[in-house]
């Protein structure tokens, strides 16, 4: 064999981080020997796997090419090496979660995860949509938890359980009392996701086809105060009076519970969607990223939408 692993480890790093001192630090490496191993690599196969561009280096047509194959195989061996050692196979984990499921879902499966197999290592990483569909993309994360549709042609995407969004308001709001209507709807003040976010999408989606004209923004028909990464923000704005929102249902369970807030009902809005598992269609499927799916879905059961998981309840 004309190659170590060790030097497919090098690159893979290069090829996350763009640069070889960014690569050697990821590894606990030097960065002399980062750039020998690389260097080596490419001269024992007479191949170029980079483009140079003063101290960043980027993948070419043949470094994309092997990425996936190497990122593969660097997997297997970390299985191999632990059964080898009779230790747990499962190995680490790079998780990724978009908000809703990051903040009330992804802790407790992870927790029980973990208490299954202790020797495992699992990092979380919460973004939006967009955010994580690009990690993906890229070999950043194992697998991602994603709300809503996934329309990438690297990535497969699976059904894990469905999602409904509310809209609501504080119980003092003019909205709480009297019909909800699109009218109403529309003059309200909004305290809203930032855009790239699976929530905002849907909600987006839903209620443009009550807008005048297929081409009519969403976002310019709404008076939106403000832009908010956070749903715990979100309701905290919402709560203080400052206009009306729209995220999971599965966030608001203990708010409407307390009195806290207040659905509005508007069943002629569509704002189901569903929560999915991601991965790259190139990506190795470890015997962890099995055992994390399968741990997902042993916490939602026979569960049909998010808000009927059974999580402990904030006081």
């Amino acid at each position: 064999m004309r190659y170590s692993l060790r030097q497919l480890a090098v690159f893979v790093a290069v090829a996350r981080h763009d640069n070889v001192s960014l690569a050697a630090d990821s590894l606990a490496m030097s960065q002399s020997a980062a750039s020998t191993a690389l260097a080596e690599l490419e001269r024992q196969f007479d191949c170029r796997l980079f483009d140079r561009h003063g101290k960043r280096l980027r993948l070419n047509g043949l470094g994309r090419e092997l990425l996936p194959k190497a990122i593969a195989l660097l997997d297997q061996a970390e299985e191999l090496e632990q059964l080898l050692g009779q230790q747990d196979a499962t190995g680490s984990l790079e998780i990724g979660a978009t908000l809703t499921i990051g903040n009330y879902l992804a802790p407790q499966i992870i927790g029980d995860f973990l208490h299954h197999h202790p020797a495992s290592r699992v990092e979380l990483h919460v973004h939006n949509t967009h955010q994580l569909i690009d990690k993906l993309v890229h070999f950043e994360l194992d697998i991602g938890l994603v709300e809503g549709e996934v329309e990438h042609p690297l990535l497969e995407a699976t059904h894990w359980v469905s999602d409904r969004l509310s809209i609501f308001c504080a119980p003092s709001h003019p909205l709480a009392q009297g019909e909800v209507t699109l009218e109403r709807l529309l003059a309200a003040r909004w305290i809203m996701r930032e855009r790239g976010s699976g929530t905002r999408g849907t909600f987006e989606q839903a209620l443009r086809p009550h807008l005048d004209g297929p081409s009519t923004s969403v976002s310019q028909r709404l008076d939106i105060m403000l832009e908010l990464e956070h749903t715990e923000a979100i309701k905290r704005a919402v709560e203080a009076g400052l206009g009306i929102g729209c995220i999971s249902r599965l966030a608001l369970k203990d708010a409407f519970r307390r009195g806290s807030l207040v659905e509005l009902p508007t069943p002629w809005l569509e704002l189901t969607r569903a929560y999915r598992f991601v991965h790259h269609r190139d990506r190795f499927i470890t015997q962890a990223m099995r055992e994390f799916v399968a741990g997902c879905r042993n916490l939602s059961g026979s569960a049909s939408r998010s808000d009927e998981i059974i999580l402990p309840q904030v006081p």
